[in-house]
Parts: C-alpha cells; structure tokens; sequence
C-alpha cells in the first residue's frame, strides 16, 4: 500500500469531521432543524471515514465492513428524514 491511499482516507476523515463540527456549532448558534439533521449526517460521515482508515490502515485484519455500510446507511437516512421531515 502506497503512502497516497491513506492519506486519501485521513483527508476525507479530516473534512468530513470538520464540516461536522461546524454544522454542529452553527446549530448551536441558530436552531436551525435542517442544521441538526445535516450534522447529524456529517458525524456520521466522519465515523464512517474513520471506520474506513481503521478497516484499511489500523486493523486490516479485521473486517468492520458491515459497521462501515451500517454508519453511511445511518448517515444518509438521517438527512433524508430531515429533508423529508422539514418541508414545508
């Protein structure tokens, strides 16, 4: 495995928990609901991401396949029920 594969995977997991903390913060200013459900999303993201650089880089030998689908299925379900849930 190259240097550049894990690098890919910090940096998605880098952003996805950045973006993730700011939605929190900005809900945390506004109370706003799409923004709960949006950050809702990203942390899960971000989970996800760092299921993916344990999976593949930590502990390959352990398959955390299954966890991985189930946190991005948890992450886009939540923002589809908060797309869903806030129309008005």
């Amino acid at each position: 495995m190259t240097i550049l594969a894990p690098t890919v995977y910090l940096l998605c997991f880098l952003t996805s928990a950045v973006c993730g903390w700011l939605l929190v913060r900005s809900f945390a200013r506004n109370r706003t609901r799409l923004l709960l459900w949006s950050a809702a999303c990203f942390v899960l993201l971000a989970v996800n991401n760092l299921l993916v650089v344990t999976d593949l880089i930590i502990l390959p030998s352990i398959d955390l396949n299954p966890f991985r689908l189930g946190t991005a299925l948890a992450a886009v379900a939540t923002l589809l029920f908060g797309f869903v849930w806030e129309v008005d």
